[in-house]
């Protein structure tokens, strides 16, 4: 006797077995980093960590020792015990990409912090981390107009520039930003809010971008509560948004506050894993990572989509040989240097004009624009010799007359470098009116 089974015979009532799942454990929290054993897991690879009540806690993997990973979490920690079970995430990480993500606000990880709903009108892209051939970048000819006078006639950007704002703590860092955000010419502006107070980010959407503004940007918000992984995080990603909208052919803004805090994240991660410090407490990764994030921005490949990248550098204690201010004026195309014995004048945009400079200006400008802008600067500077002199009548007038040119015309030279923070000044605006005070100068087209 055979007995015959029917293929679909008592199919609907077979249980499904699930699919072995291979997973690690916890064994240890140090600090901010958690270690486990048994995932086969590289550098840069997911997990999730099953915490109290199934809380599922993202992680990456930073380091490891022996069969030992070192793992860093994305969110709070709290709920993790013990041997909690650690599960590889096998999908590649995506980004989403388009039009909807305008007018929205996101996290490092890319989820809505709004209360807009879900992301439409997106595509998700694998998140590539592929470095430019310098070769096939496109060249920088173009001005940008910032709607500032003092940098549209004295520093001028060209569009897919590189640049860093200098400051110290109070002295008008953001405020600049948010001017240069409403004023300046963009298809899309991109706004990296990282490491920051969380209050500024809802007062930077509503007061800084307006209506208007908030319609064509995009806003990564990762305040300084988030943990280290989560601003490296969001710092990549505003930078990867931006390069997508670059390579659609479209003019992009990148306006990042602040690169000091990125340094500052890596510096966590890395003493964490033991690295030891090099420089004022920061260990050698923390500079490595700054050109590899910086030469995300500039020009790509596509002809007409431009992609202009304006960094906040905190100089701690007005100091300009900060360790990370003197890596990223290294590596930036320029730098602009707010200082605080002006701002504590009334003096706004503190904008130092002599310590500020735009390594491309002679590409993006004409030869009697920045002959007049060199004419400005060495008359600022002969002024800048004798002010401290000045309360104290210890400067004597008909010795020197290109001296007493610098402290008869100051006043209006001080008033060429104000403005208000409502009001915009474009371009050729503001080469008209640097022309003119020329004419006060008494110079017409001759050099110092």
């Amino acid at each position: 006797m055979r007995l015959i089974l029917e293929p679909d015979l008592f199919q609907d009532d077979w249980p499904q077995v699930p699919v072995a799942r291979v997973y690690g454990r916890l064994i240890r929290v140090n600090g901010l980093l958690l270690e486990a054993v048994g995932c086969q897991l590289g550098m840069g690879d997911r997990c999730q960590i099953e915490g109290r009540n199934g809380r599922l806690i993202e992680a990456e993997v930073v380091g490891f020792y022996k069969d030992v990973l070192c793992l860093m979490p994305i969110e709070p920690t709290q709920g993790l015990m013990p041997g909690a079970r650690v599960l590889p995430i096998t999908a590649e990480q995506t980004i989403a990409i388009g039009n909807g993500l305008l007018g929205r606000v996101l996290d490092g990880l890319g989820q809505p912090l709004d209360s807009l709903g879900e992301l439409t009108d997106v595509s998700l892209v694998q998140q590539s981390h592929t470095s430019y051939n310098p070769l096939l970048r496109q060249p920088i000819r173009q001005p940008l107009d910032v709607g500032i006078r003092a940098i549209n006639s004295l520093l001028p950007i060209g569009r897919g520039q590189r640049l860093g704002l200098f400051a110290g703590s109070g002295v008008g860092k953001s405020v600049l930003l948010g001017m240069m955000t409403r004023f300046t010419e963009a298809d899309v502006v991109v706004v990296g809010l990282i490491g920051e107070r969380g209050r500024e980010v809802r007062e930077f959407i509503e007061e800084t971008l307006g209506e208007e503004g908030r319609k064509r940007a995009v806003i990564i918000a990762a305040p300084a509560d988030t943990t280290p992984l989560m601003r490296l995080r969001a710092m990549r990603l505003s930078h990867a948004i931006a390069c997508a909208f670059r390579d659609q052919g479209k003019q992009v803004l990148l306006l990042v506050d602040s690169l000091t805090r990125y340094a500052q994240a890596q510096r966590e991660i890395a003493l964490s894993l033991g690295e030891p410090p090099a420089t004022k407490g920061y260990p050698p990764s923390a500079f490595a990572q700054l050109p590899r994030l910086v030469e995300m921005a500039g020009n790509g490949e596509h002809p007409t989509g431009t992609l202009t990248a304006f960094y906040t550098v905190l100089a701690e204690g007005d100091d300009q040989q900060d360790p990370v201010a003197d890596a990223a004026r290294a590596i930036l195309d320029g730098h602009i240097v707010l200082s605080r014995k002006l701002a504590e004048q009334g003096h706004f945009p503190a904008i130092d004009i002599n310590a500020s400079v735009s390594r491309l200006a002679m590409q993006v400008a004409s030869s009697s624009s920045i002959e007049q802008s060199q004419i400005f600067r060495h008359i600022l500077s002969r002024y800048n010799e004798v002010r401290d002199l000045l309360p104290l009548g210890g400067y004597q007038a008909g010795q020197d007359p290109e001296m007493d040119l610098a402290v008869r015309v100051y006043p209006e030279m001080a008033k060429f470098l104000r403005q208000t923070t409502q009001s915009k000044i474009n371009l050729a605006e503001s080469l008209t009116q640097l022309e003119q005070l020329m004419g006060v100068m008494g110079y017409e087209s001759a050099s110092v």
